[in-house]
């Protein structure tokens, strides 16, 4: 069983409120938004990492959502190149604090390629990338090619409905997988003990697994009883704020 010994996350922008969304939840506020990620951080104090958090930075609403600029593996770090591309320079923002935990053993995804870390999600060794708005099969096998040039292997998933591919999927390690929506039934995901999600908590199936804790949305009750029903700590965090402008309990932190 692994663990996570580091976090990295950043506090939120004021500018936030102008983040992009498909949303149509009205504008983050920003106070509300600012408890919100003090608490996350209590949260993941509880779960035995060292964690390092960054000063926000006005220049780029959505910077709190460090998990999209860097893929961190267990042997090497991957810069990404996001889709967006109002987010592309939040990568140069935190490549000087990746090279520090991962000195000389940082890649970068180049144009054309395009790859937002939330579309990638870890099982073991193997990463599981979505091709979507925001990650394009260019970026995919750039992103695969350095996995497996450091001896770890991923494939592509296509996505139909959702964002990014961590918007209906969480794996819990332990061979259990949280899916919702159209993950429920995709054949790369069969092999795994699938946790179903119903249609009106689907937002809860964004959760994060952090040494045996579950760090999840609050105000999902059927989410909730079926990730302790599996045996893990269970720790809700309010992220209201946050879901208006597209991001969940995932996207707020890097782990490794």
């Amino acid at each position: 069983m692994k663990k996570f010994n580091h976090i990295i996350a950043r506090m939120p922008a004021k500018s936030l409120i102008n983040g992009l969304t498909s949303a149509s939840l009205g504008k983050p506020d920003y106070q509300k938004a600012l408890d919100q990620h003090n608490n996350y951080i209590r949260a993941l104090q509880l779960c035995d990492v060292d964690i390092t958090i960054l000063p926000a930075d006005e220049r780029f609403p959505d910077s709190v959502f460090v998990e999209d600029a860097v893929l961190c593996t267990p042997y090497c770090a991957i810069i990404t190149r996001p889709g967006a591309e109002s987010r592309r320079e939040e990568t140069e923002i935190i490549a000087d604090t990746i090279e520090r935990f991962y000195p000389n053993k940082v890649e970068r995804i180049n144009a054309p390629g395009t790859v937002e870390a939330g579309d990638i999600m870890m099982v073991e060794n193997h990463y599981y990338i979505g091709l979507s708005v925001r990650t394009n099969q260019a970026g995919a096998n750039q992103m695969i090619a350095i996995l497996e040039k450091y001896g770890l292997t991923g494939s592509v998933v296509k996505l139909e409905k959702v964002l990014h591919l961590k918007t209906g999927l969480a794996y819990l390690e332990n061979n259990n997988l949280l899916a919702t929506g159209e993950f429920i039934t995709k054949p790369e995901f069969q092999h795994l003990n699938i946790i179903e999600i119903p249609e009106q908590e689907s937002y809860a199936a964004n959760c994060i697994w952090v040494n045996d804790r579950v760090i999840m949305p609050a105000g999902y009750p059927i989410t909730k009883g079926k990730i302790a029903k599996l045996g893990y700590q269970v720790i809700e965090v309010d992220t209201s704020e946050y879901r208006k402008i597209d991001g969940g309990v995932s996207c707020m932190s890097l782990r490794f």
